[in-house]
């Protein structure tokens, strides 16, 4: 598993500066963002013995040997087979994790990685499950913690980050004005964010290493997964290159992005064939978790779609309330951005061919924590 000799540090991805992993950093001083260097090594036998959690890949986590996990016993979601449109594909449940969504996954390593460092307070910018996600584990880590939201936010999802303690501030002019917010209260805090802060994407990675596991082993041929800020996107993508460096794979699965068609920047680039990003006007769209018109990360996503033959799939208003109904008519209690995903696997599979073929997505957040969108949807 992961081999404690190698070096191990934080590296600027623009311009190689080197940072020890115990440095309360969450970018480099150019402004770049920065990567985990270590060299990962996985032993079947040992992650059998450790556990029903996410933990149970503990020694395969950029973490110090003597780090207590701040942990509520997440991971290790159930990872369903079903018929689409006569295709046989696996839904791994991540919506039952403890706040409700895949984030808990980077919220648990990342928390841990800050408790370490002995700080005491974090700020973090989300539309709500991240948000939510941070406050828990910082809960459940006796650190104090600031939520800065776009003022249209989610009221379910502002309850439950509130009543994790944590102080939730509105910031009108959407998400891109909350992540300037968090980042100027980040010159007091430690930065916990989702896009920035490279312990995130170390845990999301945990859903590559369980889909792995669930499957026997093996990777799948095809995920199909959400794109917004590309938290999952790129840790699965991260998890699934450890697995192949390591000879436990033999090849990259093939990842599809999905988004909303009123804010599909990934796709628009995809499509064109561009290098970067553009920024997009953003219009109003009911999978809210995904709607990031200029993602930090785009640049990366980009390279991981074209990397693994992947391809990005857009999705429309109706197509994702239709999703919606459909699922949860099948007892599936999904909020309308996970809903989105799902229209996307759908629209995969109608493409066709894909019989032989092992598909997996996911479930990323629980409708319960969107009722009220969620009622109006299903009328």
């Amino acid at each position: 598993m992961f081999d404690r000799t190698g070096p191990q540090s934080l590296v600027c991805t623009s311009c190689d500066a080197r940072y020890a992993l115990s440095d309360p950093v969450w970018r480099c001083r150019c402004g770049g963002l920065l990567a985990v260097l270590y060299t990962p090594r996985f032993d079947r036998r040992r992650i059998g013995n450790s556990g029903s959690t996410l933990w149970r890949y503990r020694d395969a986590l950029p973490l110090a040997r003597e780090t207590q996990p701040v942990s509520l016993g997440e991971g290790f979601t159930p990872l369903l087979q079903g018929m689409l449109a006569g295709v046989p594909v696996y839904l791994k449940q991540d919506h039952l994790l403890p706040s409700g969504s895949f984030k808990d996954r980077g919220a648990t390593l990342l928390i841990t990685q800050a408790a370490a460092m002995g700080v005491r307070r974090v700020v973090e910018d989300s539309s709500g499950n991240a948000g939510a996600a941070i406050a828990a584990y910082a809960a459940r880590a006796g650190i104090a913690c600031d939520i800065y939201v776009p003022e249209d936010a989610s009221g379910t999802k502002l309850a439950q980050i509130r009543a994790y303690g944590a102080t939730v501030h509105l910031v009108p002019g959407g998400r891109a004005a909350a992540a300037e917010a968090a980042l100027a209260a980040a010159e007091e805090a430690y930065y916990a964010s989702h896009v920035w802060n490279p312990f995130f994407l170390h845990g999301t990675k945990t859903l590559a290493f369980e889909i792995w596991e669930q499957l026997g082993w093996k990777a799948p041929d095809t995920l199909v997964l959400p794109a917004g800020n590309g938290s999952l996107l790129l840790g699965v993508a991260l998890g699934f290159e450890e697995l192949l460096a390591a000879g436990q794979i033999r090849r990259l699965p093939r990842l599809v992005a999905v988004q909303a068609a009123r804010c599909a920047p990934v796709a628009q680039a995809l499509a064109a064939g561009q290098a970067a990003l553009q920024p997009v006007e953003a219009e109003p769209t009911i999978a809210e978790g995904i709607a990031v018109a200029a993602p930090l990360r785009g640049g990366q996503m980009l390279n991981v779609l074209r990397r693994t033959g992947g391809e990005a799939i857009v999705v429309s208003e109706q197509e994702i309330a239709q999703s919606l109904r459909a699922w949860w008519r099948l007892g599936y209690a999904l909020e309308p951005t996970a809903a989105a995903t799902l229209a996307g696997l759908a629209r995969y599979v109608q493409q066709g061919g894909h019989q032989q073929e092992t598909i997996v997505s996911t479930i990323t957040g629980h409708g319960l924590k969107a009722m009220a969108p969620v009622e109006g949807l299903l009328v």
